[in-house]
Formats: C-alpha cells, sequence, structure tokens
C-alpha cells in the first residue's frame, strides 16, 4: 500500500546523520533543514512554526528531531479533529528516544515503532491498547476502514477489563495479534465487505476489495452517476467503505462523473488502454446470470487483479457497470493511471519566500517538473522520484507540447515559470498548443493554473506603491509581435497617462527598443517621470534604484531588469538617509 512520504524536519546539523538514517528507511521522505544552521539537505526553511504548520495542514507525517514540546506548542492552535491529524513524532537528537506524539487514528504508533527499529531503540509508545494488543484497532491499516469508531472507545476498554473477542472474517494484521480472542466471546470484531450494521459490541472493519468499473458515461449528470452506483452497490449489498476505486478506459479521462465519483466515495479513479484488459470467456460472465457489459466486466476482473470474481447485481439499464471483488484489500493507485494532470505555477522572483503555499503544494506532489534549466533551479530541490526536464528559455510551445503528452500519460505535471505563469510566460504557451494542436488525448488533463509573485510587483513593493493607480503592462521582445504593434502602445499608454511595466526591455539580439522607447515617452511624458529599475528581484544581487525619466539610459537595464515608468501623477518621496520612496496616487488631478 502507497502512504505519503513523511517530513524530517531538523533545527541544527548535530540532527543530519539521524534524520539521514530516518529517510533511507522511507523513500520519497525529505529532510527540511533550518536555513544557516543546517546544510545538505533536501529543503530549507527559515520559519519553523509556518513550515510546521503547513505541512500538518497538507496532512503530510511529520517527525520532527527535536524537543517534543516546541511541536505541541507550535501546532496546538491546529488541533480540532483527532481523525483529521497525520503522525506527528518526535525523535531525540542522539535517536535514543522516539516518541508518537499525533495521528493515534493515522498510524503513529506503528511509524513510531518502525523508525525505532530502524534507530535500534525501544518505541515510547503510551497507548495500552496498542501495548498489551499488539495492535491498534481504532486506525486499521491501510486497506481496511473501521465502520463505527464511535463504538471502539468503549470496546476497546472492555478488552482491557479482561473481556474475549470472536474474530469473524479475515484479517491477518488482527488474527496475528494479541487480541484474547475466543469463539463464543460476547465481543466481535468482523471483517466484511458487506453493508451491515455495526453494534456497539461488534465493530466492523471494511476491506477494500471492490473494483467498480464504469464505461459508456458521457451523457449522463454526474450527480446521476453518482446515485446510480449507490443503488448498485445497495443492490449487492456492498459497504460503499469497501470500494477500493473506480476504474474505466482512457477515453472517459476527465469526465466529471468520474470526478464526482471519487469525491463522494473517497476513493481514487483508475484508467487502461482497452488493450491492458484480460481476456473474458463467456462461461465466465453466464455463470452469474447477470447481463454484464462486457468491457465493464473486464475492467472491473483487470482492476481486481488475480483470483478476482464478478458479483450478481442488478443494475440500472442506464449506466454501464460491473464490480468484482479482489482476493486482498489493494491499492487502487498502484493500478493503471490516474488522470493526468499540468498545473503551470509561477515561483515569484526569486526568493523562496515569495512561492506561495499553493505553488509549493504543487512542486512537492508533481511527479515531474519541466521548465527552463534557470527556473527549475529556483523552484528548489526534487523529492525522490521525481522527474526534472529542463529546455532553452526559447523553446515555449515545444515545452507546452512535450508537458501535455506527459500528463495525457497519466503524469502529474508542474510547468515551471518565475513571477506569474500568466503574465508573458507559460500559461499562455500551454493554452496556445492546446487550442492549435487539438490533440484528443489533451482534453482529458486536469489544468490548472497557480499564479505567482511577477517581477512588477516585486519592483514595485520594494520602492513603494509605484502601481497605486491604473497602469498598463507591456513586452519590449518584438519575437512573437512586429514591433510597430508595440510602438502604438506605447503611445497609447503614454497619451492615456498610465504607469508602464515593461518586461524584456533589452537583450543580446534586441539593443534599440529601449532607446527608441524612451523617445516616445519623452514626447509626451516630463523628463522627471520617476523610472524604477528592478535587477534581480527576490535573487543574490537584488538592486532596485530609481531615476528620471530624461536620465534614464538603455544601458542601464538588461533581460534580468524590471523597468517602471511613472505618469504625471507619481511622486517621489525622500527619506531621512537617502533613500526615496515612489507611490502613485490613487485619486487622479489633472
Amino acid at each position: 500500500m502507497n502512504r505519503v512520504p513523511p517530513a524530517i524536519i531538523i533545527l541544527g546539523q548535530n540532527s543530519l546523520p539521524i534524520a539521514k538514517k530516518i529517510s533511507a528507511h522511507f523513500p520519497g521522505s525529505q529532510i527540511y533543514g533550518l536555513i544557516d544552521r543546517t546544510n545538505d539537505t533536501d529543503i530549507n526553511f527559515s520559519n519553523f512554526g509556518e513550515t510546521l504548520r503547513e505541512l500538518f495542514a497538507t496532512e503530510t507525517p511529520i517527525i520532527g528531531i527535536c524537543a517534543a514540546g516546541i511541536i505541541i506548542r507550535t501546532l496546538a492552535p491546529l488541533l480540532s479533529d483527532k481523525r483529521a491529524e497525520p503522525p506527528v513524532l518526535a525523535v531525540a537528537e542522539d535517536g535514543s528516544a522516539v516518541v508518537p506524539l499525533l495521528g493515534g487514528l493515522h498510524g503513529v504508533n506503528d511509524l513510531a515503532r518502525e523508525i525505532a527499529a530502524a534507530l535500534g531503540v525501544q518505541p515510547a509508545i503510551t497507548t495500552t491498547g496498542d501495548i498489551r494488543f499488539r495492535t491498534a484497532l481504532l486506525s486499521p491499516p491501510q486497506g481496511y476502514y473501521l465502520a463505527n469508531p464511535e463504538d471502539a472507545k468503549t470496546f476497546i476498554s472492555n478488552l482491557l477489563a479482561g473481556a474475549k473477542v470472536c474474530l469473524e472474517g479475515a484479517a491477518s494484521w488482527l488474527s496475528e495479534s494479541n487480541l484474547p480472542l475466543a469463539p463464543d466471546a460476547k465481543l466481535t470484531i468482523r471483517v466484511t465487505e458487506k453493508a451491515i450494521v455495526p453494534t456497539p459490541d461488534c465493530l466492523v472493519y471494511h476491506p477494500q476489495i471492490v473494483a467498480v468499473a464504469l464505461t459508456k458515461l458521457s451523457n449522463i449528470e454526474p450527480e446521476i452517476v453518482v446515485s446510480l452506483v449507490q443503488q448498485v452497490l445497495e443492490n449487492a449489498g456492498l459497504a460503499p467503505a469497501s470500494v477500493a476505486g473506480f476504474f474505466a478506459l482512457k477515453e472517459e479521462m476527465g469526465n466529471p462523473a468520474l470526478e464526482e465519483l471519487a469525491n463522494f466515495f473517497k476513493a481514487p479513479v483508475r484508467f487502461f488502454n482497452l488493450s491492458e484488459l484480460v481476456e473474458l470467456e463467456w462461461v465466465k460472465l453466464t455463470e452469474y446470470n447477470a447481463n454484464f457489459e462486457v468491457t465493464a466486466a473486464q475492467i472491473a476482473l483487470t482492476a481486481a487483479g488475480a483470483n478476482s470474481h464478478l458479483i450478481e447485481s442488478d443494475r440500472p439499464i442506464s449506466v454501464n457497470c460491473a464490480i468484482a471483488l479482489a482476493a486482498q484489500p489493494f491499492d487502487a493507485r498502484a493500478i493503471g493511471v490516474s488522470r493526468g494532470k499540468l498545473a503551470i505555477v509561477g515561483t515569484g522572483p526569486g526568493g523562496a519566500q515569495w512561492m506561495s503555499p499553493e505553488v509549493k503544494e504543487i512542486l512537492r506532489e508533481a511527479t515531474d517538473w519541466v521548465g527552463y534549466k534557470f527556473y527549475l533551479d529556483l523552484a528548489g530541490t526534487l523529492r525522490f522520484g521525481q522527474k526534472r526536464h529542463d529546455s532553452d528559455n526559447r523553446e515555449e510551445i515545444d515545452r507546452a507540447r512535450f508537458a501535455l503528452d506527459l500528463a495525457a500519460s497519466g503524469k502529474s505535471v508542474a510547468v515551471v515559470s518565475s513571477g506569474d505563469p500568466g503574465i508573458f510566460a507559460m500559461a499562455a504557451a500551454v493554452f496556445e498548443a492546446i487550442d492549435f494542436d487539438a490533440k484528443p488525448e489533451w482534453q482529458g488533463i486536469d489544468i490548472r493554473v497557480a499564479p505567482g509573485i511577477s517581477a512588477m510587483q516585486a519592483a514595485a513593493a520594494a520602492i513603494g506603491a509605484p502601481l497605486g493607480h491604473d497602469f498598463c503592462v507591456i513586452s519590449l521582445s518584438d519575437i512573437l509581435k512586429p514591433w510597430e504593434v508595440i510602438e502604438q502602445r506605447i503611445a497609447a499608454a503614454a497619451a492615456a497617462d498610465l504607469v508602464m511595466a515593461f518586461y524584456n526591455p533589452i537583450s543580446k539580439q534586441r539593443i534599440w527598443q529601449l532607446g527608441r522607447a524612451i523617445e516616445i515617452l519623452l514626447q509626451s511624458r516630463d523628463a522627471k517621470t520617476p523610472v524604477i529599475l528592478g535587477r534581480n528581484l527576490g535573487r543574490p544581487g537584488q538592486s532596485v534604484r530609481v531615476c528620471t525619466l530624461g536620465e534614464f539610459q538603455p544601458q542601464d537595464a538588461d533581460m534580468r531588469t524590471l523597468v517602471i515608468v511613472g505618469s504625471s501623477q507619481t511622486r517621489i518621496i525622500p527619506r531621512k538617509y537617502g533613500d526615496v520612496w515612489v507611490y502613485t496616487p490613487r485619486r487622479y488631478e489633472k
């Protein structure tokens, strides 16, 4: 079964050896190190509390190699629902103690045992039931769902008081535990895929062994499909919690009905090519006396794997559906492919502190990063299993096509831009490729754009508020549009008295355009108009300086410079020790 890799937090370099020892035991885990106090870590952070709370909110298991108290105080404001808490542990700097703190319902004690075994120590587990019975009835392993957790506390208390329990159904994690099993006990633990009503003296665990396959959903409303699947499961007497996943052909990828099913049942949707499906013997269908739709039956059996079987179920005529039961609980995420995801993200001008939590999460979860090498370097360090695909900065459309094809194969792809991806960046290139190439397989991709702080915002913030009133943004690059159009726009913006932000002001191939832009501006704008030059924003060597339009020369800028030219209203405020503020008033007075 797959699980979310943990984040290992260290605050000093002395903790790194233990962190690496733990990390080696958990593929995909990342070591987070406090900046300026650690090196050779996967991710650097500057704010311990913010980092810890962000990981907790995204349900990432946390292993803090630090004092337990600092973790507890940091996360205390977020503690409200113990069923939603990820595992959180504290580990001593020398590895001598492993203390589970939070996440009892999500296997924190099992995680503590694994870590302690890797370090050669005993975990500090205090949960009485776990210690005595060597299993956690409140937090079953992946692949099992406890139907009545509200009864579990009293149930476990009765066991601790000496009551015996009868086990009905097969589950090795229960049969191989230290539970006081007896065939004639008053308490019962039942493991079944059937929809039964639990009672206080009977804990019910549903094994996730049900594969639900659907075909030809194009014309059915998502809400109706959910209702129909509920009806199919009810007709078969199956518990919804036993559904391991929903399965379909790749041609259904992106169908809203499947997305609605995934959200409603909290189960993944996976896809197959027709060529991947198992061959069926007609006798295997007819022996159940059911009118199975053949392709749906093939999909269900392919998903459920060896020794699986179709089950009899009255199904609605309006939906092609088949159900197969697997021999054991299975992880649907390891079967077929998921719906491809493509996120176009903006990392901000450069500094990691300007990268949004949304972008950080996308980068962390993506299987593949695609982008210009320099921008990928700014995005940070890859986690275990991720792939990086570099390309030249002038290959935007080819990069977009490559990313779309990668996502269409079931990957989760992050296309990385600096600044904001929708401002002279990769978001437009991706949609341009979709518009003009019109590949059918791209239609099913889950595409999203995650904004970032733009260079013009960073430059403006560094000097005050020059964008405080109406403004426009113009790229001086004439690679994709005629220079005549650029001149017209500069002149029109100057006549409208807009503040202007210039991207791509100059390069080795374009050395005269900025000078011409200055000439056009001086025809209608005062030579004393403030000009802001922001270079390497958010990166080493950042500089922001102010001059006037009359003083401004083309050699003052390069491709890493963002130029903001003020309007007639833009003002400069001298500061006490020689610096200045620049702002454009919110009111306009002519």
